[in-house]
């Protein structure tokens, strides 16, 4: 009997939770070996590999996807051992669940304290990049969790393959290969099915475009972490140093334009506007990049096109920047409360007083004094592998590591008490 695509994530969701009990009780020891294993047998299986995601470049072409696309979708052997060695630096991060912290002993002679443990279920739902697929498995298992990913329908044998290759070493481990499972049908229903068993899964983490996360969001039971989009602001001081602000608004907008901690609006003291916005307009314009700017920008620096009330809250993802020239620090923060999305806000400044406010009163989700936007990045903060980037308040916030797949609970140690 064939079952339906409810029933089928119905079972694909009660095996992960069943695997998910071994998992949590795994030694570090034994995580680390698995995904050490699991590096090399991609490795080995990188022919294989390669051959399914040919199928997957071969449709991509028929369906007309762009050269940009097709490249993210691309698997070769640099690729594939650049996924392996990303499960090799999971292995080699702190593991963080059994830590104990907190510990306090309380007049009545018990001790409380907090221990972190695994989430249980984490599903994602990502779109494009076939390595999601590897990264999310290992970050996952070293955090003790069991995996359901759906990804887009464009890498869909890449994925499965991928999948296929760890299940194997899940289950040479003696471990359930439901442990990271990967849906095995490209119907949108999935999702929607997926997105009501919120006594199965624990998590949602969408990766992808606005338009996916949202469409998650809007559906599902279960908690997501949501990230919308990255509307990233640098603010140049008066005192910043000229030198210093155009090297870093020039990384943070042209060195990749089409991520997220991408430079979208700058904002420029008007103090400095005069002598300063020209000259860095210059140099931006130079990189190709498309300046809309507010009435001021506009006066002072040829070729800028007037912004509109859109392009305040835009994210590009391209080579266009929104500029406004603002009175002072204040007014800078006015413009990011009124248009962030939480993601990363940047000034560049020589006053440490300003440094301070600025660092106190902006309450995204990444603060920066004097470095690119471009630095917001899981890896770069030191976390390993990111799961993704949370632009929601709980229960992260910011770049996520294998920590934020984790929660603490209470324990407590006593000597008999009992509760008069």
């Amino acid at each position: 009997m064939t079952l339906s695509i409810a029933q089928q994530m119905k079972s694909i969701a009660l095996a992960a939770k069943a695997a998910s009990v071994p998992l949590a009780s795994l030694s570090s020891s034994a995580k680390d070996e698995l995904l050490g294993r699991m590096a090399d047998a991609l490795e080995v299986g990188c022919s294989e590999l390669v051959e399914r995601n040919a199928l997957d470049l071969e449709n991509a072409r028929k369906k007309g996807l762009s050269e940009a696309m097709i490249d993210r979708l691309a698997l070769d052997e640099a690729r594939v051992s650049s996924m392996a060695q990303g499960l090799r630096e999971v292995a080699a991060l702190p593991d963080p669940v059994g830590e104990i912290s907190n510990m306090k002993r309380r007049p009545n002679g018990i001790s409380v304290g907090r221990m972190r443990i695994p989430l249980g279920v984490i599903g994602i739902v990502f779109e494009s990049r076939p390595n999601v697929t590897a990264d999310a498995a290992g970050l996952c298992l070293k955090s003790g969790n069991a995996v359901i990913l759906r990804g887009g329908s464009e890498a869909f044998h890449s994925n499965m393959a991928i999948a296929a290759i760890l299940g194997r070493e899940l289950e040479t481990s003696g471990l359930p290969a439901a442990a990271v499972q990967v849906v095995a049908t490209t119907d949108r229903e999935a999702i929607l099915e997926l997105l009501k068993l919120e006594d199965e899964i624990d998590l949602i983490i969408p990766r992808g475009g606005e338009g996916l996360i949202r469409f998650v969001s809007e559906h599902s039971r279960i908690p997501v972490i949501k990230h919308y989009k990255g509307v990233c602001h640098t603010f140049v001081d008066d005192s910043a140093r000229y030198e210093m602000a155009e090297e870093i608004c020039l990384n943070a907008k042209v060195q990749r334009p089409g991520v997220c901690n991408s430079m979208e609006t700058l904002l420029v003291h008007r103090a400095i506007a005069t002598d300063y916005l020209p000259r860095l307009a210059a140099s931006l314009q130079g990189k190709g990049v498309e300046l809309r700017g507010c009435a001021e920008t506009c006066a002072l620096v040829p070729g800028v096109l007037a912004a509109t009330d859109e392009d305040w809250d835009a994210e590009y993802l391209d080579l266009i920047l929104a500029v406004r020239v603002v009175d002072d620090l204040s007014q800078a923060m006015e413009h990011i409360r009124r248009h962030t999305s939480l993601h990363t806000e940047v000034i560049v400044t020589e006053s440490y007083s300003n440094a301070q406010r600025f660092l106190r009163e902006v309450n995204s989700s990444v603060v920066m004094v004097n470095a690119s936007s471009r630095f917001s990045d899981g890896g770069q903060f030191g976390l390993g592998a990111e799961i993704g980037i949370s632009t929601t308040k709980l229960h992260s916030f910011g770049p996520m590591g294998i920590e934020d797949l984790t929660t603490r609970k209470f324990i407590v140690m006593g000597d008999g008490q009992i509760r008069g």
